[in-house]
């Protein structure tokens, strides 16, 4: 890899890009792998026949462009979110990061500036990059939560074009108070700022977390992203999503590749959405595992963040990178963030958190 970076150095790369890694985490064939918060306990049989079947009838009509504004997938996706959010408010693309991408290209772009809240989702500076959007940041405080002043005065300050709130935030799995979002809306009114919340594990919330979503009436610059990548078990599907105002959508139609979402793609959300209740029982219970972590690594000694999402952040660890291998050696690939004494682990399954718990205490 390094070779071909070196390699990459004489093309004429966009400056911006120059000296850049690409993003992803590191594939190792083991039997545990709890390092980017997937959802282990795979599709259920009944949605796996489901989106079969409904795969095998869309392949019939492969020689045929699909629909390009998915109409049956946003009025699925729709009264999935509820709360009054209508098709013409949802907008879908190849996974999260390619929406977060077209938010970035329909907004973003030299001469603008978009906002981000380290440590959190490490695709941010990337797409800012990749859109030629200067990024800034403003940094979270030891308990990694976010104060709707210090949010309010850092948008204001910075003139952002574009602010990135990641709620639960990956990778620290703490949640933002809607104070948090209103005060970024009314601080970047003078920048017209677009205001992503960014809610991919928004299912994995504690009772009464509440979700941008109910914010979005009255407020057009406010966008709610969601995934199906994480409590649909999707990941290998592709399927982000938003809600917002219906001339969002409206301007990501002028950025998004031409039938960018394919029939077999849109087959198979339509099918995983027909059986969202059987899909989301399994969210409880990695919530049950999420938040057994938490306890067992606080009995511990270590420092687990408390978590809204389907992983825990835990700190207190002298030698992170000693762990990190140790478990590999055990067979449990969690992930290194780069947060000085901390890893992440992914909730799995009772019997997979077991193995990474127990061989924890053994390398502790």
């Amino acid at each position: 890899m390094r070779n071909r970076l070196e390699s990459l150095s004489r093309l004429p790369l966009r400056e911006n890009l120059v000296g850049l890694s690409p993003y992803g985490a590191p594939q190792i064939d083991v039997p545990i792998l709890l390092n980017v918060n997937e959802n282990t306990h795979g599709v259920p049989a009944e949605v796996h026949r489901a989106i079969v079947d409904a795969v095998q009838a869309a392949a019939l009509g492969l020689n045929r462009y699909p629909d390009r504004e998915f109409t049956e997938l946003r009025g699925n996706l729709a009264r999935y979110l509820g709360g009054g959010v209508t098709a013409d408010q949802v907008w879908a693309a190849n996974g999260s990061n390619e929406v977060l991408q077209q938010i970035l290209q329909a907004f973003g772009g030299p001469g603008r500036t978009a906002i981000g809240f380290p440590p959190t989702y490490s695709m941010y500076p990337l797409l800012a990059s990749a859109t030629d959007t200067r990024y800034v940041t403003a940094p979270r405080d030891a308990s990694f939560r976010l104060e709707a002043g210090y949010v309010a005065e850092e948008v204001s300050s910075s003139g952002a074009n574009i602010v990135f709130l990641c709620s639960p935030n990956n990778p620290t799995g703490t949640a933002l108070g809607l104070d948090v979002v209103e005060a970024a809306y009314e601080a970047g009114a003078a920048a017209r700022a677009i205001i992503i919340v960014d809610e991919a594990y928004a299912e994995f919330s504690h009772a009464g977390t509440p979700s941008a979503i109910t914010l979005l009436p009255g407020r057009e610059r406010l966008i709610v992203s969601r995934t199906m990548s994480k409590a649909f078990a999707l990941a290998g599907a592709r399927l982000g999503y938003l809600a917002a105002a219906p001339e969002v959508a409206d301007a990501l139609r002028l950025v998004r590749l031409p039938y960018h979402l394919s029939a077999i793609t849109q087959a198979a959300a339509n099918a995983a959405l027909t059986h969202s209740a059987t899909l989301l029982a399994n969210v409880e219970a990695i919530k049950v595992q999420r938040d057994r972590i938490v306890t067992e690594l606080a009995a511990l000694g270590l420092n687990p963040a408390p978590s809204d999402a389907n992983f825990v952040l835990f700190g207190g660890l002298a030698d992170p990178q000693r762990v990190w291998r140790g478990l590999l050696e055990a067979g449990v690939l969690i992930r290194d963030v780069g947060i000085p004494g901390h890893l992440r682990v992914t909730a799995g399954t009772e019997s997979e958190t077991t193995v990474f718990l127990e061989s924890l205490k053994r390398l502790l």
